[in-house]
């Protein structure tokens, strides 16, 4: 898209801190089959369903909340694949009648903390 001064942005990057780039680079590629674009210590990118996410090395391994959300088929299978993966959940959801299972606050083997959800009904 063009702005009105005629530059035109290329591509949207959300970036993340890793303490061990190759480390968040494998989780994101293992837990969500993202692709390894562009890889080197300091700057990394991968592409997972379309979005690019930028991984910086160098960050300090804290808890942190990215704002970032990824919608899942099958959110069961995505818990147990955040585990397998190395990382975690804040909380167990919640699973109900009234409620079904639809969100769940994860943590990546960096200490990013993102959303998992699915599609009620």
């Amino acid at each position: 898209m063009v702005n009105a001064a005629g530059m035109q942005v290329v591509k949207v990057k959300y970036v993340l801190w890793a303490a061990d780039w190759q480390r968040c680079l494998r989780f994101y590629r293992e837990m969500f089959g993202g692709k390894v674009s562009f890889e080197m210590e300091v700057w990394s990118e991968i592409v997972i369903a379309g979005a690019t996410i930028g991984v910086h090395g160098g960050g300090e391994g804290k808890r942190t909340w990215t704002g970032l959300s990824f919608q899942v088929d099958d959110l069961r299978e995505g818990i147990e694949k955040l585990k397998e993966c190395g990382g975690f959940l804040t909380s167990e959801p919640n699973d109900s009648e009234d409620d079904p299972l639809h969100l769940a606050m994860c943590v990546d083997t960096e200490g990013n903390e993102f959303m998992m959800t699915m599609k009620r009904g």
